[in-house]
């Protein structure tokens, strides 16, 4: 909220599967009034309502639910041009914060941190085949991609991002990475 009020750069980005603890909701809409730009990817429940005027205007909460069962967190504080990345283990729910042992922590790799704030976040952001968008009622709403755009969808983008990476890795690993060899056996002799 200070970096907002200062003029200086201000956003949150979070990627969890669960947001119901009432203080952290309560923050965010602290965070909105004070004009923080605000983007939730939230898979599951989600008890707050964004784009309310005077309250959370500057909140978007999309939901992805895919082939995949997804347990990422990703925590992505804007501060003032230097980005805080976190990674954790829980949800925003009262049960994590108080009843469980749960860890965050920070990417302090600046190249990892950059993928993250560049790539990867982004990629679920501008998804257009599988998100919904939270609108202040409660209901959502297909995601619409401009005009002329390609299709984009996360999960398939780092499926098959997976699948290059592993190929070109055996690949550089030689000829016998690349197939199966039978497994030969000693002879045995049957009696």
């Amino acid at each position: 909220r200070d970096n907002a009020a200062a003029g200086k750069p201000a956003r949150i980005v979070a990627k969890l599967n669960s947001l119901v603890d009432q203080e952290i909701i309560e923050k965010l809409y602290q965070a909105s009034c004070a004009g923080v730009k605000i983007d939730l990817i939230i898979r599951g429940i989600c008890c707050l309502r964004p784009k309310v005027a005077d309250l959370s205007e500057n909140i978007r909460v999309i939901s992805i639910v895919g082939r995949f069962l997804e347990h990422s967190r990703v925590y992505c504080f804007e501060n003032a041009g230097v980005p805080e990345v976190f990674l954790a283990s829980a949800d925003w729910m009262p049960r994590n914060f108080l009843r469980r042992v749960e860890i965050a922590f920070p990417i302090d790799d600046p190249a990892l941190r950059e993928e993250i704030v560049s790539e990867i976040l982004p990629r679920f952001l501008h998804d257009h085949v599988k998100a919904r968008e939270l609108q202040a009622d409660g209901t959502y709403v297909r995601l619409q991609s401009e005009e002329g755009a390609p299709r984009s969808q996360a999960q398939l983008h780092f499926r098959e991002r997976s699948r290059r990476q592993a190929r070109a890795f055996a690949e550089s690993q030689g000829p016998r990475s690349l197939k199966l060899s039978p497994i030969s056996m000693p002879h045995q002799e049957r009696l």
